[in-house]
């Protein structure tokens, strides 16, 4: 598995010391860890803290309350967060898909390291989840929720002591194929989100004050389609949905896979192969987050009455982002903010302090798992592509990341994206497409936070976009990512078109040049095979 890898190692994307080297040959055991082989070092004066990790489906990075991205939807359990808390405010994922952001939040890889690369893709033997190291050092753990990670079943994982599950994406109300409650076959009773949260509150009562814990709370919310809970629909049905900017079509600089995407499955011309108001799908979405934020509002009052919610690392955040018309589209896959852009809160006073702090540094998935191993009082193993991010929250000024790689792997079930790597920077974005007759993308975030004016669309900015498109390539040699993985065939061919929708787009101007006497010679000597 190994062979032809770069053996120097690899030296992950970021700058300063907080970054280490990732090594193949971790990657390569097929038998399962031994628990000697799962103990990490332990970090010199660090404390174990309790740690619950909420994790919500497809939750874009500005839908919360205090974020005020439309003038309605209500969160005031995050917002207690936040207030209270750390708001991570440039947090990402590098992968905008659900199988390879889990992968990578439980792992500390990109996704061509741990090669979960979409929803079909079958974890890899031997792949380690860092939630088997907080058990061999002590940790009762507990995964409750939506698995959905390389295949569709819901059978227990290693690291975990208790389960509870179902297939694949699962079912806001009650189906045939109910839930797995540690390797048994349980009916699902009711709201999914609220019969989750009762599954935590349960497992949370019982816990000995003595040993650590940990447990991974994830919510098939809001994955689509959105269903609120019986409470909660019609809450937003008279509020006024202000659609984005950038949705109208025909943008100047716009590639043209991006605008002929406005007719298909994703895009806001065809959504689904049917019809879809973006604004009333969005207040659905709202409403179907209530159940969230009530559920995290009950498992705080619990940890309180238990004395434990301030000694306690709360973290709550998304798989990826989601597009509600930014760009005609909709969905996520892209590397376009709203796509690949998450809420990250987290709130433990005990390590954090009291009061509100907001971090500016792009932290991201690949973050999660030496995050949470720190605040276990563990150090990250060095294969891991991501860094502890503990320092930031504590308001510590320390070496960081001055990139972020972004990848995502076209699906053949799914064919309106292209496989897409992006290089996001504080200031800048590049964005590479493979397989595709077609532009790049490259934006000032600074000046243009929307991703409104492709600056390549244009002459002037082609040195930025070489620099960055060398700096992005040097990520993915580095770390042994300059092979696409292929998929086999998997799942419905959403590629239909509507007849009466919008029309192709035209190629780019600049792929138009009239043919002159030199390249009409040129093209000559090489039909009849002599040297250019």
């Amino acid at each position: 598995m190994t062979k032809g890898v770069n053996r120097r190692g690899v030296l992950l994307a970021g700058s300063g010391g907080a970054f280490g080297l990732f090594s193949w040959a971790a990657m390569a055991g097929a038998a399962p860890r031994k628990k000697t082989e799962l103990k990490l070092d332990r970090l010199p004066g660090a404390r174990p803290r309790n740690i619950l990790v909420v994790l919500t489906d497809d939750h874009r990075y500005d839908a919360m309350g205090f974020m005020r991205a439309q003038s309605f939807g209500e969160t005031p359990t995050l917002d207690r967060l936040a207030r209270e808390g750390v708001h991570f405010r440039n947090a990402f994922v590098t992968t905008a898909l659900c199988s390879p952001s889990r992968a990578s939040i439980f792992t500390g890889l990109y996704a061509h390291q741990h090669k979960v690369v979409d929803n079909n893709h079958p974890i890899p033997p031997g792949l380690v989840f860092f939630p088997q190291h907080l058990q061999a050092a002590g940790y009762d753990t507990a995964f409750i929720g939506k698995w959905h990670m390389g295949d569709e079943g819901d059978q227990p994982q290693p690291g975990f002591a208790h389960w509870v599950s179902f297939k694949g994406q699962g079912t806001y109300l009650p189906s045939e194929d109910g839930l797995n409650v540690d390797g048994k076959r349980v009916p699902q009773k009711g709201y999914i989100t609220d019969e989750l949260t009762d599954y935590a509150i349960d497992w949370l009562g019982k816990r000995e004050r003595s040993k650590p814990w940990f447990l991974h709370l994830a919510h098939k919310a809001v994955h689509s389609e959105f269903i609120p809970a019986e409470r909660h629909k019609g809450r937003y049905d008279k509020e006024t949905y202000r659609h984005p900017p950038t949705m109208a079509a025909g943008a100047e600089g716009r590639p043209a896979w991006v605008e002929n995407q406005r007719n298909s499955w994703h895009g806001v011309g065809f959504p689904y192969h049917g019809t879809l108001d973006v604004g009333e799908y969005y207040k659905r979405y709202m409403e179907t987050l209530l159940a969230v934020d009530e559920g995290l509002a009950r498992i705080m009052d619990l940890l309180e009455q238990r004395g434990e919610l301030d000694d306690t690392l709360i973290l709550y955040m998304g798989d990826n982002g989601f597009m509600f018309g930014e760009h005609g589209l909709i969905d996520k896959r892209t590397a376009y903010e709203e796509s690949m852009r998450i809420p990250m809160l987290a709130r433990c006073p005990s390590l954090f302090g009291a009061g509100s702090r907001a971090v500016e540094q792009v932290v991201a998935n690949i973050d999660v798992a030496p995050t949470l191993l720190a605040a276990a009082g563990l150090a990250a193993p060095k294969q891991m592509a991501g860094a502890n991010a503990l320092p930031l929250a504590q308001g510590k000024s320390v070496p960081w990341r001055s990139e972020l790689l972004y990848e995502y792997y076209w699906e053949r079930n799914f064919p309106q994206t292209p496989t897409v790597h992006a290089l996001r920077e504080d200031r800048y974005k590049y964005m590479h497409f493979h397989g595709i007759w077609d532009i790049d993308e490259l934006y000032d975030l600074e000046a243009d936070p929307h991703e409104a004016n492709n600056l390549l669309a244009r002459p002037g900015h082609e040195a930025l976009a070489e620099q960055m498109s060398k700096k992005l390539f040097g990520i993915l040699e580095q770390t042994g990512g300059m092979a696409i993985p292929l998929s086999a065939d998997a799942g419905i061919r959403n590629d239909l078109r509507d007849p009466k929708g919008p029309a192709a787009a035209p190629y780019p101007p600049r792929f138009f040049r009239a043919p002159t006497e030199q390249l009409s010679a040129l093209v000559r000597r090489l039909r009849e095979g002599r040297s250019a």
